[in-house]
């Protein structure tokens, strides 16, 4: 049973979450080379290839251990970060937050296309292929929020880390961005570590999850609204 549970969800979110987290860095080596560095283009990453994407670790390890953890409440990825030369920008400082952005960005304006076109699926008749597509669109919806939210946490190397740092004054920016050595440490105690802390101290809601999901809810209703679905 638990092996068929692991197939169906892969069945309609391994592909979701594949082109979401595809198109997310795929957007920043665009963003990168509109303000001045081709160096994503130059490596063959400015691509819709998820093959060029793919990080063991990010794509597949860690989705599978979330799903068995969380028991498939809780499912996030990363691929393989697009290189940014952010000393190439035409204005570092400044394009960095762009450049950082557009990933988010591009996350929730695919959101928003995905709720309109599942009003065009939901006219098509039903059947097994039909249905398929419209779990795969509404968990590609789920998806992409998740995707925007976690990834302007905060935290260096993640998008809101670069954003705040290119929002700090000069000096401050530079001992923010010297943390970045310690974000993977960071982000693997919040998602791993500390929630099963939490967990054996019977307390339910860990910082991580009363950050992510408050924001998650209100992003996914926005879009919702927007697209006639709230």
């Amino acid at each position: 049973m638990e092996t068929q549970n692991l197939i169906q969800t892969v069945l309609i979110y391994a592909l979701p979450v594949l082109f979401a987290i595809t198109v997310h860095e795929a957007a920043h080596g665009y963003a990168a080379r509109h303000f001045g560095d081709n160096t994503a283009y130059m490596l063959g990453r400015i691509t819709l290839n998820p093959i060029k994407h793919i990080d063991p670790v990010g794509t597949i390890l860690m989705p599978l251990m979330l799903y068995f953890v969380t028991s498939g409440a809780f499912l996030f990825g990363y691929a393989k970060p697009v290189p940014v030369n952010f000393g190439h920008l035409r204005n570092p400082k400044r394009d960095m937050v762009w450049v950082a952005l557009a990933g988010p960005g591009v996350n929730i304006a695919m959101a928003v296309a995905t709720g309109l076109l599942v009003h065009g699926v939901g006219q098509l008749n039903s059947n097994p292929f039909t249905l398929w597509i419209w779990y795969n669109l509404w968990n590609f919806i789920a998806a992409n929020v998740m995707l925007a939210v976690f990834n302007m946490l905060p935290i260096l190397p993640l998008d809101g880390g670069r954003v705040l740092t290119g929002l700090l004054p000069g000096r401050l920016a530079w001992r923010y961005a010297q943390l970045e050595r310690y974000g993977m440490l960071v982000l693997l105690l919040l998602i791993f570590v500390i929630p099963a802390v939490f967990d054996q101290l019977g307390l339910h809601t860990d910082p991580l999850t009363a950050v992510l999901l408050p924001a998650r809810n209100a992003v996914y209703q926005l879009v919702m609204t927007v697209t006639g679905w709230a």
